[in-house]
């Protein structure tokens, strides 16, 4: 086959593909929103942030009278602000080599990096998901370790279809061993594949090296809610558009000790509830740190999520004593100052990925933008005349958000998480 001068169409069109193959997080999450940044409102780009709807929710009444609940539903912002890229350079020579060549010397690797970037991304997304489970010491090697996140996304009403987990390796290769020795074909076939162990459990399982390690605040003592809240403190109405709540905490330790964004914590007698029926579940509510906080005179602020609405469709907790929450204890997860592997399991929907294609800025010659299955790349080459060189610059813009934080729950091996 002769050699042919490659053009930045045709080193944009190889980029995306193996981009979009190279991809394990940034395939798996919701991929629907691209659409709404290609909106003109009246002659206007729409921006770097659209706002999409939170799902109302209903109580069911008791007879015929007809009971008319408002629909109230709420806004959360999906943002694209993450431009990142990588740059190389060509000679006259290389640009003549056979595109197969130059995909994998270059393109390939430039792309594994962005990839991996982009899963990164994702990955760190698990900072706003309050739900976890235990794993035992030796991590998940076995399908009653495996079966405890899917049977905590069953207690909390995630939807069956579409659920996925991505492991850490230690995890992931721990799990391999165990489902090797099932007597399941298909199964044990899948455990032999790259980054994927199959569906087990109804959960399509991949591996990552880009499963995040959080590391915990150094808070310690007898933390304690430092706030009124009753029934009527935090309405859906109010917090419908919020991504977070303010509550004050006392009791610390240390005078400055620090509590981190992802951090995870239960509050005495506060009690989780299934989203659909309302009815108590069988253990405390998990919440979680939504900005790094540093105590002032043993006692701060904290933002976290979800609301406590102790009443109505929207309903997040039960009380199981008193009606004011002022006081009760606060027990953080995981030992202070310590990291834990993040293993993710979610829904579909729990987190988005949004690519939007880059302009051709004014001015660049020769730009060439390709997308591919929702994944956008845009090329720019420029010549550098004095060593015969073409300098590339290969960029995207994306970004990572997380939809419905109920949707996922993380997998840590952690005593009293």
């Amino acid at each position: 086959m002769s050699n042919t001068t490659l053009t930045a169409d045709i080193i944009a069109k190889e980029a995306v593909m193996i981009l979009e193959n190279e991809l394990v997080m940034g395939n798996l999450v919701y991929r629907g929103y691209e659409d709404e940044f290609s909106k003109n409102i009246n002659g206007y780009k729409v921006g770097e942030t659209v706002s999409i709807r939170r799902p109302t929710d209903f109580t069911v009444r008791d007879g015929k009278v007809a009971a008319i609940q408002d629909v109230v539903e709420g806004k959360i912002p999906v943002t694209v602000d993450k431009q990142k890229g990588v740059d190389f350079k060509f000679s006259s020579q290389d640009l003549t080599l056979q595109i197969k060549q130059l995909s994998e010397r270059v393109i390939k690797p430039a792309m594994i990096q962005l990839a991996n970037q982009i899963d990164r991304d994702l990955m760190a997304e698990y900072k706003n998901i309050p739900g976890n489970v235990t794993i035992p010491s030796g991590g998940i090697n076995s399908f009653a370790d495996f079966a405890l996140a899917p049977e905590y996304m069953d207690k909390t009403s995630v939807p069956q279809e579409d659920r996925y987990a991505v492991l850490s390796p230690a995890d992931h290769w721990a799990m391999l061993g165990s489902s090797t020795a099932l007597y399941m074909q298909d199964v044990a076939k899948d455990a032999f594949r790259k980054a994927r162990i199959g569906r087990v459990g109804n959960v399509d399982t991949y591996m990552s090296q880009n499963v995040p390690t959080h590391t915990t605040g150094d808070r310690t003592g007898t933390d304690l809610i430092d706030l009124t809240i009753v029934d009527g403190t935090f309405t859906w109405a109010s917090v419908k558009d919020s991504t977070s709540i303010t509550i004050h905490m006392d009791g610390y330790a240390g005078a400055t000790s620090t509590i981190k964004y992802g951090d995870t914590f239960t509050i005495s007698d506060v009690y989780d509830v299934n989203p659909v029926t309302k009815e108590t579940l069988g253990h405390l509510k998990k919440f979680v740190v939504m900005a790094d906080a540093v105590g002032s005179g043993n006692e701060s602020d904290v933002l976290i999520w979800p609301p406590i609405i102790l009443s109505g469709a929207q309903k997040t907790c039960h009380l199981s004593t008193g009606t004011d929450i002022n006081d009760n204890t606060v027990t953080w997860q995981g030992v202070a100052s310590t990291g834990y592997v993040q293993n993710l399991f979610f829904h579909k929907n729990a987190f988005a990925l949004t690519m939007v294609p880059l302009v051709s800025p004014p001015g660049a010659i020769d730009v060439a933008r390709r997308t591919f299955k929702g994944v956008s790349v845009r090329v720019i080459p420029y010549y550098d005349g004095t060593n015969d060189d073409s300098n590339w610059r290969l960029d995207v813009l994306y970004g990572t958000d997380t939809i419905d934080p109920r949707l996922a729950v993380r997998a840590s091996l952690a005593a009293d998480i």
